[in-house]
């Protein structure tokens, strides 16, 4: 079976996972964090290199405060009790968005669990919150701005090779597969310069039943798939074969 090296996830279905079972929407977010463990041990098994979860999106500031506020408590839950393991597993973990947006308390939480995973060399977790794929590349945009203002660039030497080393996720390599769960399908506003070549999987599933089955079919479905990238098939073919 061909394996993506990167993996990228929207993890939906949270808040309907609960209500099914006539459960408060915190339960389906705490169920949501099972299934992240589920994912990393997974990732972890088949030697996939790089996985990206959009954990809190720009956009998510708009829900109701109580229920931002219970992520907010449940990702500091969440980050402290998994930290050892993910370390003691040796994943290195990232964090990808605004974090100024945070308390400090969570923003110290993010910093020391990055400290204390920047050296291990297993698989690559990057977690985006409070990320959009517009801020990323406003963010890139703004940057290469500045340098061009302080004549340390020229406009001219700009290029998509040189914008993408001011993205987010610069230091790995492109997703090769996006996974919804839930069965919307969309990207949301999530790794819109990044997801370019990107293999798309949708899903019924919602995020808290993901599990090896779940996650095998979307595997098959990747390594099924032909990747041309503007190519045609049978230049694909021939490179395979010479």
């Amino acid at each position: 079976m061909i394996l993506p090296r990167h993996l990228a996830i929207i993890m939906d279905g949270n808040g309907r996972w609960a209500k099914k079972r006539h459960l408060p929407r915190d339960a389906g977010h705490k169920a949501g964090v099972e299934a992240v463990r589920r994912v990393i041990k997974l990732c972890g098994e088949h030697g996939i290199e790089a996985l990206t979860l959009f954990a809190f999106s720009s956009e998510n500031w708009q829900r109701p405060k109580q229920e931002v506020n219970l992520l907010m408590e449940l990702f500091m839950t969440a980050l402290q009790r998994e930290i050892k393991s993910l370390h003691k597993n040796k994943v290195c973990l990232r964090f990808i968005g605004a974090r100024e947006a945070f308390s400090d308390k969570l923003q110290n939480l993010i910093a020391d669990a990055e400290k204390l995973t920047e050296h291990n060399t297993g698989l690559n977790l990057r977690v985006a919150a409070n990320y959009g794929g517009r801020w990323d590349i406003v963010e890139a945009a703004k940057s290469l701005a500045k340098q061009v203002e302080q004549g340390r660039l020229r406009s001219e030497d700009i290029d998509d090779s040189l914008f993408a080393t001011h993205l987010c996720l610069a230091d790995l390599p492109e997703p090769d597969l996006f996974i919804r769960t839930s069965g919307e399908k969309r990207i949301s506003n999530y790794l819109l310069w990044q997801l370019a070549y990107t293999e798309l999987y949708f899903t019924d599933v919602l995020w808290p039943d993901f599990d090896k089955d779940a996650f095998m079919h979307a595997l098959e479905f990747f390594s099924n798939r032909q990747r041309r990238f503007g190519r045609t098939g049978e230049q694909v073919k021939e490179e395979k074969n010479a």
